[in-house]
């Protein structure tokens, strides 16, 4: 069995910011030489997501409105959290919603998507530099 690890660096401008990053790992699963196996790709960062969905900028913008809905920046003091002296509890709500990882099947050396399926890195307290673990195992 192969295995095949790269980590992947990101720092948005935006506090919050969806970055499409299929191309970036479908560049590693071929780095990688597998052709059956699994890959998994995780937010090294508790304020950050890795999520699939479709690549539709509609979309994207319901996704950011929905969770300000749900988890607003501010007030910061409504946070327990933020009386740590942080000020991104907000972001901590909204990673626990679109999730820390994805696993893709690889199949035949490509990622085995549906229609329309893309891999996203989810950024909830940007500009500040943060990594995406991509692990690769398989035949």
């Amino acid at each position: 069995m192969r295995s095949h690890r790269k980590e992947l660096w990101f720092e948005t401008p935006n506090r919050m910011d969806f970055v499409n990053i299929t191309q970036q790992v479908e560049s590693e699963v071929r780095a990688s030489g597998v052709q059956e196996g699994l890959c998994l790709v995780n937010a090294m960062h508790i304020t950050a997501s890795v999520f699939i969905n479709d690549d539709e900028s509609g979309l994207h913008r319901d996704y950011k409105r929905w969770l300000e809905e749900l988890a607003p920046h501010a007030p910061i003091d409504r946070y327990d959290h933020n009386r740590t002296g942080e000020d991104n509890g907000d972001a901590h709500h909204k990673r626990q919603i679109m999730g820390r990882e994805v696993v893709v099947a690889i199949t035949e050396g490509r990622l085995d998507f549906g229609p329309w399926e893309q891999i996203f890195y989810g950024e909830f307290d940007g500009r500040r530099r943060k990594r995406v673990l991509v692990k690769i195992i398989g035949d």
